[in-house]
């Protein structure tokens, strides 16, 4: 008897790190900058009801864009333990500037290729490799880095 598995297709991110983005909403609207980390949240056992309420397959998805969403932090210096106990380590103090994760609705790709925000589109190439491509001009999105 032949067992029949249902093999689904591998899920190409849409934004990936070292994408350029265009901020939709917010007080950044507007402004453009490369994706420095894309940040997957999880339901956590304490957040039971975003277990039960249902979302898009996006919804836990944000994105740290450098130079964008930036918060000021006032830390404190303070001494932390170093590789050896004679030489303790003095973290700086100061006010310093951090990007924030903005949630991956706010922001939408830049094309490349042709520099305009598009929407994301998904092909299959001849070796069974799922890509990314700009719907305006039908190139391939390809990061330099991956």
């Amino acid at each position: 008897m032949a067992t029949y598995v249902h093999q689904r297709p591998v899920r190409v991110p849409e934004i990936r790190k070292g994408d350029t983005v265009v901020v939709l909403t917010g007080r950044d609207t507007g402004k453009r900058g490369k994706v420095e980390r894309v940040i997957r949240r999880t339901a956590s056992a304490g957040n039971l009801r975003s277990t039960f309420r249902r979302g898009t397959p996006k919804s836990g998805l944000a994105v740290v864009v450098e130079g964008i969403n930036i918060a000021r932090r006032h830390t404190k210096p303070r001494q932390s333990q170093g590789r050896s106990d004679r030489m303790p380590k003095i973290q700086q103090g100061g006010i310093m500037d951090i990007a924030q994760p903005m949630d991956v609705s706010k922001v939408m790709l830049v094309c490349p290729k042709c520099d305009r925000p598009t929407r994301v589109g998904h092909t299959t190439l001849e070796n069974g490799r799922r890509i990314r491509v700009c719907k305006h001009c039908g190139e391939a999105l390809e990061v330099s880095g991956s």
